[in-house]
């Protein structure tokens, strides 16, 4: 168990398990291939590209970007929507190994079609020292992630070129997870788009991360020990255990990379399932077939028993794409580093699939 818990704490902020390191704007980033590509020529002036703060006036501004329909006006408003991150420090363009930019791949995309994107760079990108320092182990993902992206929200709603009853949520992997409960906490949005989310807690996914990885680098009895281990009960042993450790306790509990056990329980204690039920607008859920941080018969299945019998809510799978929904051809968890850092970008249906279903919701 000791061993388990040791292992969490260092992943509590991988989620998505690769390094969203800071963005290279001198890199070439000729847009998605697939269905509508902002390679194409005719796309060059169908949007603006315009710089915003996002917390303006707040020890926390954050860096964004908001691009919007070229003809945007306040008496043509759009349909919007805000970008979330996954977890970990994050650029606005999500950028992964200063390589792949699937969030600005979005934005370009859906505001070449008709939809504003704002985009920004995530707290722990900017402040995480700061952050760090502040709230040590009080810190949860409301201060990481959830207030920006609702003052984001807030600032989007309020620029007239907007549609603001059209606002929509895109959230990727952990963005993904936390959006039913950015919604419930004010959000307020036209509908929910999660890519590569999950509705279960994070020691849940880290705990089946981690299983794999011991799959495919252990054999022998060293693998029989570890495949013991976790059949004897230890995931639901170690969740229990965090959430019921004090909360002072569980703040005094902070690993190396600064997050604590108290950033697991405040997870623990606010399942997405909680959120969810009490939300009636819709959802599109998206997968990747070939994702080894979410997984399809275990977070895919679980969204379509908790939202399958809704006629508002929409689910995609794709066959050959990663994580980031970029095309993937590697069989192993351990080998998905060396394809992040392969030049791709989001796949062309999954863009224009995004689209779509905002233009009819």
């Amino acid at each position: 168990m000791k061993k388990l818990s040791a292992l969490s704490l260092a992943l509590i902020l991988f989620l998505c398990v690769v390094g969203c390191s800071k963005a290279d704007d001198k890199g070439e980033n000729p847009g998605p291939t697939g269905i509508g590509s902002t390679n194409n020529p005719q796309d060059a002036d169908t949007y603006i590209t315009e710089n915003i703060v996002v917390g303006k006036g707040t020890e926390y501004e954050l860096n964004g970007l908001l691009t919007v329909p070229s003809d945007a006006t306040a008496d043509k408003p759009w349909p919007a929507v805000v970008l979330v991150h996954g977890s970990g420090p994050s650029d606005m363009d999500e950028t992964v190994y200063d390589v792949n930019k699937p969030f600005r791949d979005i934005a370009e995309y859906l505001s070449s079609h008709g939809i504003a994107v704002t985009r920004y760079d995530k707290r722990t990108f900017t402040h995480g020292e700061k952050v760090l320092q502040e709230f040590g182990g009080s810190l949860t993902v409301y201060e990481e992630t959830i207030e920006d992206a609702i003052l984001a929200t807030e600032m989007l709603k309020s620029d007239p070129r907007i549609n603001s009853d059209k606002v929509f949520i895109l959230g990727h992997s952990m963005g993904g997870s936390l959006a039913p409960r950015i919604y419930a906490m004010g959000g307020n949005y036209a509908g929910l788009i999660l890519l590569a989310g999950t509705p279960r807690s994070l020691s849940e996914v880290i705990a089946d991360q981690q299983l794999l990885y011991y799959k495919e680098t252990l054999e022998g009895d060293e693998l029989v020990e570890i495949l013991a281990l976790f059949e004897s009960g230890l995931v639901d042993e170690q969740i229990v255990t965090i959430v019921n450790t004090p909360d002072d306790e569980a703040k005094a509990k902070v690993g190396e990379n600064g997050v604590s056990v108290y950033y697991l329980k405040d997870f623990e204690t606010n399942p997405a399932e909680k959120y969810i039920e009490n939300i009636t607008v819709p959802f599109l859920v998206m997968q990747a077939d070939n994702d080894f941080q979410v997984f399809t018969d275990t977070d895919f299945t679980m969204y379509k028993e908790l939202l399958g019998g809704r006629s508002s809510v929409t689910f995609k799978l794709y066959e050959g794409l990663n994580h980031l929904f970029m095309p993937s051809t590697v069989t192993r968890s351990i080998d998905i580093h060396d394809e992040y850092k392969i030049k791709a970008h989001v796949d062309g249906q999954v863009l224009a699939d995004i689209a779509e279903w905002i233009k009819e919701n």
